[in-house]
């Protein structure tokens, strides 16, 4: 296994370049092919969960998930306010920022995100619980592609540009992840369901966070400081996907919401991309 890490280290550097020392000896680092088998047993657990599921009662993990949602919610703010502090105390500039530029400021961003990193596996326990209470419908393309796509692209971004202006898409996400969960986490409990009113508002900023990272890319595109061009046009291409499938499912729902208005309810569950 040894051999084979080594070589698949040696082809993958020869095609990405020289990689970010500073993160060597972090977990699940170092080599690839534990993150590449993470994603495929959750994707073997996708497709065999709903048949082991098939002839059984629906599990409510009502107590884990509120468990989980808030301990996704408290990581994420804990990502959010470190990731800005840093970049604030460092002196990050907004428009672009190099990975070698703000030493102290660096290394606390890439500690953070490799917790942002990690949590993109934690948060295969969505689709787990998804399966678990036979919420098969809410298992879509974009929310497959969402948590499978992030774990192993994070992976190599930690590896090459873990720090610089890598922090801005995770400073937006983990704010919009504080938002999200917080809001499954308290939807748990029945009692407080009637007052949780920012529901309706998670995709239209989550299509929010993808046009600012666009934005903010694209500034370090046109005033560039060393930061790597092709992890800039990956990533602004990447954001595109997102803005598409985002875009598509937030029209359906709003179609399905004024269907429901103006001609009664129907069975619809507009829980999307959790």
């Amino acid at each position: 296994m040894e051999t084979f890490n080594h070589k698949l280290n040696a082809y993958i550097d020869s095609w990405m370049g020289p990689r970010d020392q500073r993160v060597r000896g972090m977990l699940l680092l170092d080599n690839y092919p534990p993150t590449f088998a993470l994603t495929v047993m959750y994707l073997l657990i996708v497709w065999m969960g709903p048949k082991y599921m098939k002839h059984r009662q629906p599990y409510s993990c009502r107590a884990v998930m509120v468990f989980y949602n808030l301990g996704l919610t408290l990581l994420s703010f804990y990502m959010f306010y470190e990731l800005v502090s840093a970049a604030w105390h460092g002196g990050y500039n907004f428009y672009c920022q190099n990975t070698h530029s703000a030493e102290e400021a660096d290394i606390k961003v890439i500690n953070v995100l490799w917790w942002y990193y990690f949590s993109k596996l934690i948060e295969f326990m969505d689709t787990f619980f998804f399966i678990l209470r036979k919420n098969n419908h809410q298992i879509t393309f974009l929310h497959l592609y969402h948590h499978a796509s992030m774990l192993n692209i994070w992976w190599f971004v930690m590896n090459w540009i873990p720090c610089g202006h890598s922090y801005f898409g995770a400073s937006l996400n983990s704010f919009i992840h504080v938002v999200m969960y917080s809001y499954y986490g308290l939807s748990a409990i029945p009692a407080i369901r009637p007052y949780l009113w920012w529901k309706k508002y998670i995709t239209q900023l989550q299509l929010i966070q993808f046009f600012l990272t666009v934005t903010q890319t694209t500034l370090a595109v046109i005033w560039p400081c060393g930061f790597p061009i092709g992890w800039l046009y990956f990533q602004i291409s990447y954001m595109f996907t997102l803005i598409i499938l985002f875009m598509n499912f937030y029209i359906q729902v709003s179609c399905f919401s004024f269907v429901s208005r103006n001609f009664g309810p129907l069975s619809y569950n507009v829980d999307s991309v959790h």
